[in-house]
């Protein structure tokens, strides 16, 4: 590698370095957040690919992520076809005039239910009992009927974290994503580093946000 240190007085060589070593090893930085509750949440029924809006509270959630997030700089996003995703997003964009893209991507999208979408919990835990309501709810490689396993989730989130992560890659950009309780999942636990317990132990707030730093 070509010598390049120089002579410069006090400070300033420390300020130049600092400058060279951030040109060398630049950073771009993922910003991941849940949408606000929905109505669906509120009323504690499977929601999955059910368009259900948000909630008073929601809106209020989305709004305080905006807040969070004011002071970031964010150049893409990503968000679903789901209206409560792209409303969440909507309330933090009002921040980020530098946006310049917004991208739809369904491999973020909610993990699908099936046949139990638009059920309430309680119904379901009366006909089918408390153990096979937590086994469709919360089993890493069990689906519910006619839906789908959080394994079967984390195959087409990978996808896009593959595919996420060489565009972050190409052109040096800081990304906002609005997704979903349980694609959080399996995109945090790639980050994190998780096992698969740990992931299906994941609490994802509806008022905060994840971060990740990506060297490019």
């Amino acid at each position: 590698m070509e010598d390049i240190s120089f002579e410069c007085k006090g400070n300033l060589k420390y300020i130049y370095i600092a400058e060279l070593l951030f040109l060398i090893h630049m950073r771009c930085y993922i910003y991941l957040f849940r949408h606000g509750e929905s109505y669906f949440n509120q009323s504690k029924r499977f929601t999955g690919w059910v368009d259900s809006g948000l909630t008073k509270r929601g809106i209020k959630s989305a709004k305080i992520i905006a807040r969070k997030l004011k002071d970031k700089r964010i150049d893409v996003t990503y968000h679903t076809r789901l209206s409560r995703s792209k409303d969440t997003l909507k309330e933090v964009l009002k921040f980020h005039s530098e946006c310049l893209k917004l991208i739809k991507d369904d491999r973020m999208i909610e993990r699908s239910y099936g046949r139990l979408q638009r059920k309430y919990h309680k119904s379901i835990i009366e006909k089918h009992g408390k153990k096979q309501f937590d086994i469709w709810h919360r089993s890493y490689d069990v689906p519910p009927p006619g839906g789908e396993s959080i394994k079967m989730v984390e195959k087409r989130v990978k996808s896009f974290i593959k595919d996420l992560l060489k565009f972050i890659k190409k052109y040096k950009v800081n990304v906002g994503i609005s997704a979903h309780g349980n694609s959080m999942r399996p995109f945090r636990r790639h980050f994190e580093k998780l096992s698969i317990n740990k992931m299906m132990k994941l609490k994802n707030p509806y008022d905060d946000y994840f971060c990740y730093k990506i060297e490019v």
